[in-house]
């Protein structure tokens, strides 16, 4: 991609005093300078034969970038094989939804270590990434962050490595509450980032999705999205690793503030020298 694009994760709030749809939504969100959403796939794939043109014509107007997250119950290596399929058709009918709007990438967790070393629900998880079909999107493997959560960096990075049609989704909140509280400076984040490029390569970071906002943890790591100025989460110095390393794409903030914490972001990222 030619530039960092940034957006947020959802519909967004607006004053309060009207609700948005997806098209309202890249409407309004152009207008206040952002230039991205992530639609929510998490309980079902709401895009519909009734708002797909809307959406579609919202986003061509605007020159709007638009992924989406799948559901949240999607597990690759369930120790149930059903349930395995069952992940697998939901990751493609919400790509094939994301498909409809030209949406670029679709992001999921792709699932737990469960009982198994994770060595082997490495092994899992990669033989059913490998049944995907191309629908024309990116699919985008997300960071996650909790211990019990098949997602650290250099597992997702050594599947990227391996499965053609799957790239990277950096949640660089996820890995600080993974790591209980582990990104706390410039050289923890640059350090993310180096990762990608030594094993990735140029072109991955040249074309990132990125999730970012300020997040509330435990030891056993994440507990809840927090708004960014309440939060331990250093986004300056993210902000000063991800200029330094020229990356390219797009930032998606989540947390409740939305629109408040993207442009947070992104005025942030513009001022820096």
């Amino acid at each position: 991609m030619e530039k960092l694009l940034f957006g947020i994760s959802g519909l967004p709030l607006g004053d309060g005093t009207k609700r948005f749809n997806y098209a309202t939504g890249i409407h309004y969100l152009k207008s206040i300078g952002l230039d991205a959403m992530e639609l929510l796939f998490v309980h079902s794939v709401n895009v519909t034969d009734n708002n797909k043109g809307a959406i579609l014509e919202a986003k061509q107007k605007e020159g709007f970038y638009l992924s989406a997250h799948a559901s949240h119950y999607i597990n690759l290596n369930s120790n149930d094989i059903a349930k395995q399929n069952q992940s697998i058709t939901r990751i493609i009918d919400a790509a094939k939804g994301l498909a409809k709007v030209g949406g670029r990438s679709l992001v999921f967790h792709p699932g737990f270590y469960m009982s198994d070393a994770k060595e082997a629900a490495y092994a899992t998880i990669k033989s059913n990434l490998m049944r995907l079909s191309s629908c024309g999107i990116d699919y985008r493997l997300e960071t996650t962050g909790k211990g019990s959560q098949f997602g650290t960096l250099e597992e997702l990075v050594a599947l990227c490595q391996e499965v053609p049609l799957c790239k990277l989704c950096l949640d660089f909140a996820h890995i600080h509450a993974r790591s209980n509280g582990g990104l706390k400076n410039y050289d923890d984040f640059a350090g993310v980032l180096k990762y990608v490029l030594d094993h990735l390569g140029r072109t991955a970071l040249e074309d990132l999705h990125i999730h970012m906002g300020g997040i509330r943890y435990t030891v056993k790591g994440e507990r809840s999205h927090a708004p960014l100025l309440e939060s331990d989460f250093n986004y300056q110095e993210c902000l000063r690793a991800i200029k330094d390393y020229d990356v390219r794409g797009c930032i998606i903030a989540e947390g409740p503030l939305l629109e408040r914490d993207a442009l947070l972001l992104k005025e942030t990222y513009e001022k820096l020298q």
